[in-house]
């Protein structure tokens, strides 16, 4: 147990010098005790003021046990010795089983004066000897001592069982949090931990008028924090088979994110069977309940949408190019894609995300998860996903955005057409702007329209090599006088006429959207001019 604060650099080496001085002359004394005590205390003037050490062992042990505990505690408290360029606390303490010792700038343990000497035996005027007293005086002198033992006993055992409890929750939560993949793990500040109570009490026990919204792994809940600070609280299900490692992923790849377009994570919960997340509260919910809502998605205008774009690909930037780690998320789409009370947009839900070397842009999985409709045909098909099945998804949400047309609504027409498909005839025809959402109405930037399908279908080329990087989308989208390549066919087009019909993953769905499916995994690579 440490104190917060470190000694300035002026008086570091003086403040070493007497703390170093005063441990071993207590050590010395403690050790070398005669009177069944084995505690010692020193204190001296230093340049930060004056300094306080108190070192103490059972009485059980011998001298040399003793001095070799405490030692021991002096190498482990790392203030004495250290490297010249190391911090030093202003205090700090160590307790094992059968020693301790503790230093302070101020004083922090009393002492108790020794009482006077009886007079000798022979003294003038003194009572005359009697052996019967000396022996009643002795025992009760032994009682004390043998009180005093078992209540210093105590109080160590008692340290001792915190101490280790406190060790015992820490490597489980550790292990808890320890990922699968070979990606080093993480230590978790404690100022991250809450307690299932906190968020109990936060979300008024998981109120149904709390509830919104609800995932494939869970629920998500509103809840406000005892300092007052509004939360989403997602609270996974106990049921899902996929549940711990959803939990785990989220936890080891969001709390290393800082990005205005991602979503923040402030704490989690791992306590019994509960796995609770904590981020911050972003009010105007997801994308998807403005853009696909007759009524809702008026407040979208043009300027709105475009914005949303261009945050989207800020953050997905930023995953895959300037955070620490390189990160492939695997599941974008407008329902994980939240929007704050300006309607920025704010990537969320990284659940499914994969974290790839620094050099490494892609990978392989015999895991296919993801949403239907918004999932790469080389990662349906063969288990390959990479930063541009990001990109992939990216564009189906520009297309989803521009049209207000749901890219599953599709699946369900009779002609089987689907949105990429509904979009490139439009382009081949030369009408782009008839792809506009109605609800728009006259006001919007013709050619900002146009980028933004021509964009989109870039993005869902089938080559992979021909879909641009994010830092490519982002260039695009802040400079107009960028020359936009031509698009090719979409992978995902399909004609009734002479064309051939783009080879599609058959799959039994579920209710749900998301899909996860057995793959055979294609060795082969995908190779790509990546740059730096």
């Amino acid at each position: 147990m440490r104190n917060p604060h470190n000694i300035s650099e002026p008086d570091r080496n003086n403040f070493i010098m007497v703390l170093g001085k005063l441990v071993y002359n207590a050590v010395d004394q403690a050790a070398n005790s005669t009177r069944g005590k084995k505690v010692a205390v020193q204190d001296d003037d230093c340049s930060s003021g004056r300094l306080y050490t108190l070192v103490q062992c059972t009485p059980d042990l011998s001298g040399d046990e003793c001095k070799k505990c405490l030692n021991k505690a002096i190498g482990q408290l790392g203030v004495v010795n250290i490297p010249i360029t190391g911090n030093v606390t202003r205090g700090g303490r160590i307790v094992f089983p059968i020693c301790n010792i503790r230093y302070e700038l101020y004083r922090f343990y009393n002492t108790v004066s020794s009482p006077p000497s009886p007079p000798p035996p022979n003294s003038p005027g003194g009572p005359p000897p009697s052996s019967t007293k000396g022996k009643g005086r002795s025992l009760s002198q032994a009682a004390l001592i043998a009180i005093s033992l078992i209540g210093v006993a105590i109080v160590l055992l008692i340290i001792a069982l915190v101490f280790l409890q406190r060790r015992s929750r820490r490597r489980y939560v550790e292990m808890a949090l320890k990922p699968t993949d070979g990606v080093a793990e993480i230590s978790m500040a404690e100022s991250l931990q809450y307690s299932l109570t906190e968020i109990q009490i936060a979300t008024n026990n998981f109120s149904v008028d709390n509830k919104i919204g609800e995932g494939g792994f869970g629920r998500v809940y509103k809840g406000v924090l005892g300092n007052g600070q509004e939360v989403a609280v997602k609270r996974l299900s106990r049921s899902s088979g996929q549940g711990a490692e959803e939990f785990k992923n989220e936890i080891l790849v969001v709390a290393k994110l800082q990005h205005r377009n991602l979503v923040r994570l402030l704490g989690f919960c791992l306590e019994g069977e509960e796995k609770i997340l904590i981020y911050e509260f972003v009010p105007n919910k997801s994308l998807d309940y403005f853009l696909f809502d007759p009524e809702n998605k008026r407040s979208l205008n043009w300027s709105r949408r475009y914005n949303i774009i261009g945050g989207i690909a800020k953050g997905l930037l930023y995953l895959h190019e300037d955070s620490r780690l390189r990160i492939v998320h695997r599941d974008l789409k407008v329902s994980n894609i939240l929007l704050d009370g300006n309607m920025s947009p704010k990537i969320a839900d990284f659940g499914m995300a994969k974290i790839c070397g620094v050099d490494q842009s892609e990978g392989n999985t015999n895991r296919i998860a993801g949403t239907f409709g918004y999932m790469a045909p080389e990662y349906t098909r063969r288990g390959q996903f990479s930063i541009k099945s990001d990109v992939f998804s990216f564009g189906v949400v520009i297309l989803e955005i521009v049209t207000g047309k749901k890219n599953s609504s599709f699946q369900k027409s009779e002609d089987s057409e689907d949105l990429v498909s509904y979009v490139w005839k439009h382009w081949r025809r030369g009408e782009p702007l008839a792809l506009l959402d109605s609800s728009i109405g006259d006001s919007f930037a013709k050619n900002e329209v146009i980028q933004c399908v021509q964009l989109g279908l870039l993005c869902v080329e089938e080559c992979v090599s021909k879909r641009p990087t994010m830092v490519s989308v982002v260039n695009m989208l802040n400079s107009s006088s960028v020359t936009l390549p031509t698009p090719h066919r979409p992978a995902v087009f399909r004609s009734h006429g002479s064309e051939s019909i783009v080879e599609e993953l058959e799959v039994e769905q579920s209710n749900t959207e998301r899909i996860s499916i057995p793959s055979s995994v294609n060795e082969a690579s995908i190779t790509e001019p990546y740059p730096r």
